[in-house]
C-alpha cells in the first residue's frame, strides 16, 4: 500500500443525492430589503445582491432588516469594547 492514496476506488460516475436542507419546500417566494430603493422586493423584482439584505421568509422580516442590523451592530460594538477593556 502506498501512503497518501485512498485504498478504496472512487466512484467514476454521478451519484444521486437528496438533501432536505437544500429542498425549498416553502412558498418559494423570498423577500429582500433593498438598500438602494428602501423597499421590500421579491425574487421577481430583486435588485443586484450588492444592494439587498436577505433573503427573508416574509415581507415583514425583510422590512425589519435594517433594525436587526442596527441591533446586532450595537451588541457587537459592546462586545468589542468589553474585549478591548473599554467597559471596565
Amino acid at each position: 500500500m502506498r501512503r497518501g492514496y485512498l485504498r478504496d476506488p472512487v466512484a467514476a460516475g454521478l451519484v444521486p443525492v437528496h438533501s432536505d436542507l437544500m429542498n425549498d419546500s416553502g412558498s418559494g417566494v423570498h423577500y429582500y430589503w433593498c438598500t438602494r430603493h428602501h423597499r421590500v422586493e421579491t425574487d421577481a423584482d430583486v435588485c443586484p445582491a450588492r444592494h439587498v439584505l436577505g433573503p427573508y421568509d416574509s415581507a415583514a422580516d425583510a422590512e425589519g432588516a435594517l433594525q436587526k442590523v442596527r441591533e446586532r451592530n450595537e451588541v457587537w460594538e459592546a462586545e468589542d469594547a468589553r474585549w478591548a477593556g473599554e467597559g471596565s
